[in-house]
């Protein structure tokens, strides 16, 4: 029986590149660097307030990274999705997508190095 999520892998060609876009960009803390058995180089972070870490994984002998459209994609909450956006754009990462809103709040997406799709969203205080 599975007891909870711990860690979702992305695989990725430049590590460095993506690794600082998680943190520089987003906000999430590096927990831990290593190399797996296999010689994969792994990177884990973490969003505040979050358990479940996100595993960027470099391992050339895999051979290309091919991300396909809506494949697959995180979502973040965020406190302010203008002020994040603004940030963000001026790391040169606009928003790809939004903002929008939704039954809870706003929602936007911005794409990260290398084709994955990270939803943002600004929940609606609760009144």
């Amino acid at each position: 029986m599975v007891k909870k999520l711990l860690h979702t892998r992305y695989r990725v060609h430049d590590l460095e590149k993506t690794v600082s876009f998680y943190r520089d960009v987003l906000g999430l803390k590096e927990v831990r660097r290593q190399t797996s058995g296999r010689g994969s180089q792994l990177v884990f972070l973490k969003a505040p307030g979050s358990d479940e870490e996100v595993e960027i994984c470099k391992f050339d002998e895999s051979g290309p990274v091919m991300v396909g459209p809506d494949l697959t994609h995180l979502a973040f909450e965020v406190d302010d999705l203008e002020k994040f956006a603004k940030e963000a754009a001026a790391k040169g990462y606009p928003l790809s997508d939004g903002p929008h809103s939704s039954g809870t709040g706003k929602i936007a997406f911005i794409d990260a190095p290398e084709g994955y799709e990270i939803e943002l969203i600004d929940r609606a205080p609760k009144s």
